[in-house]
């Protein structure tokens, strides 16, 4: 089942239109969520990146947007489909009509959701995840290059290369051909107790996962972290690379080109993430 402006249709319903500005424009924006035991991760955080992104794309947020109601959309999204772990895409677009300048500027949203295995955050049992550049196309260094919207096509060229070249993920470079982000994740470097991370301002994506994992670190007494340019030059050097997204958690770059890189930081994070989780949920419960 998928939620369309808060009507349970069924999954694969005709529901949008040639005229949809989603479809036409990419005039739209989405969230990734990770729900597990039926409560949905960070939830604050996503909700509050959504309402500063449609402000930033101009989008008159509806009055019902709370965040109270989203939430429950999401929940009965979930119900329907009696699922308790899913990984929850919700898009919100303009309404249909218009050219480049939109005939109205109404919202509509879907929610959709995907049956997850598990309830925590893991490593896959067997680590073998090599990456490289993808130096075909650049992301620009701008405010809308941190955003989650519908113009993604880099990274969608990216993941075809990966394919291609079979990689597990490739590394997108911005306009200064400084490193920012995977293709769907954060990216982390680690040199020794030192852990830098690009800065918003380079164009990486604006991550609820990329923001946990900074203040994990931060709170360790041992490690210490810098949000800073990262050059390619960088990453065969490094003791470890590790990525970052809301529904993997964190993952363990295992090879670069020539480098194969350990995964003892990412491990210790891991597990703080994980006692985090376990924390809000027993917080819950009290």
């Amino acid at each position: 089942m998928i939620n369309f402006n808060g009507e349970l249709l069924q999954t694969g319903s005709k529901i949008l239109s040639s005229q949809n500005r989603a479809y036409k424009y990419g005039d739209g924006l989405f969230e990734t969520i990770k729900v597990s035991g039926g409560s949905i991760l960070f939830w604050e955080d996503h909700y509050f990146r959504l309402m500063a992104s449609m402000r930033i794309l101009r989008m008159e947020i509806p009055m019902n947007f709370t965040m109270e109601f989203l939430e429950e959309q999401i929940l009965l999204t979930l119900t329907s489909n009696e699922i308790k772990h899913a990984r929850i895409r919700f898009s919100v677009f303009r309404g249909n009509g218009g050219t480049y300048k939109p005939k109205a500027n109404d919202i509509q949203y879907i929610i959709e959701a995907d049956e997850l295995e598990y309830f925590n955050f893991k490593f896959p049992e067997q680590i073998d995840y090599e990456v490289d550049l993808y130096k075909d196309f650049y992301i620009h260094t701008s405010l809308l290059s941190t955003l989650k919207t519908n113009n993604k096509i880099t990274h969608i060229l990216a993941s075809i290369y990966a394919e291609e070249n079979e990689l597990a993920n490739c590394l997108l470079l911005n306009s200064e051909k400084n490193v920012i982000e995977a293709i769907n994740a954060n990216l982390f470097l680690v040199s020794g107790t030192s852990i830098k991370t690009p800065p918003l301002s380079s164009g990486c994506l604006k991550g609820i996962m990329r923001k946990q994992i900074i203040d994990l670190i931060k709170k360790d007494e041992e490690l210490k972290v810098e949000e800073v340019d990262i050059s390619s030059f960088e990453l065969q050097k490094a003791d470890e690379l590790f990525l970052t997204n809301s529904i993997a958690g964190i993952i363990p770059i295992s090879k670069y080109r020539k480098k194969t890189f350990e995964n003892k930081v990412s491990t210790k994070l891991l597990k703080l993430l994980n006692g985090k989780l376990i924390e809000g949920f027993t917080n819950k419960l009290a």
